[in-house]
């Protein structure tokens, strides 16, 4: 990407808009670029890591779809939402390709890699101890994995990334009703799942929010 034209405007000294951004990038500005990427990068990633369970595949397709960006940046249209929506969907065709090609699913990390979330899928309020809230999550994690693509990735979008139906269902492509059904549905078979590990009685207390 060449440097930015000398008669090209300058940035504001506001915060400028990932729009603003995008198009000096498009023009050629490559400060506009990394600020892009580093607004946008670690949420890119942790979609794609919770969607694959694997750092070497979340790592691969974040690198993808910056490229993506960099390549064909008037893809994005924003007039149908903000730029990480249509990044998320980005990553998640990029992620579900992977996978394709892979032909197995991993277990999540653990909760000593750098991974958060899981929190709000469950109402953790005490009396669980600092260290059966860590199970908790870790099951949580391991059982958003094992759900079908379909299913995840509304869980991920929805719940850990905390979209609103609106901005996910522009990220998948899919009208609003769909996506509410398809979170049901998700909720539903997530619920089941957990049921069937060693949570324990106050956990599944907890997983009411999903009956």
């Amino acid at each position: 990407m060449k440097a930015v034209a000398a008669n090209q405007q300058p940035m504001s000294s506001t915060k400028p808009s990932d729009a603003d951004l995008l198009r000096l990038m498009a023009a050629g500005d490559e400060a506009a670029f990394v600020r892009l990427y580093k607004r946008n990068q670690a949420a890119v990633y942790r979609f794609a890591l919770l969607m694959s369970g694997v750092p070497n595949i979340a790592e691969e397709v974040t690198q993808e779809v910056f490229m993506a960006l960099i390549r064909e940046p008037h893809r994005y249209d924003s007039a149908r939402g903000p730029l990480s929506g249509f990044l998320y969907g980005v990553a998640r065709n990029h992620v579900l390709r992977v996978l394709q090609r892979e032909r197995h699913y991993v277990q999540l990390p653990d909760e000593s890699n750098d991974v958060a979330g899981g929190e709000s899928l469950i109402s953790l309020t005490d009396p669980f101890s600092d260290c059966d809230r860590h199970e908790v999550i870790k099951l949580v994690r391991q059982a958003v994995l094992s759900l079908p693509p379909r299913y995840r990735e509304v869980i991920v979008l929805c719940d850990f990334q905390e979209l609103s139906c609106a901005a996910a269902a522009v990220a998948l492509d899919c009208p609003v009703g769909t996506l509410n059904s398809r979170l049901h549905r998700a909720h539903s078979l997530l619920l089941k799942k957990l049921r069937t590990r060693s949570l324990g009685a106050a956990a599944n207390a907890e997983l009411k929010c999903f009956a």
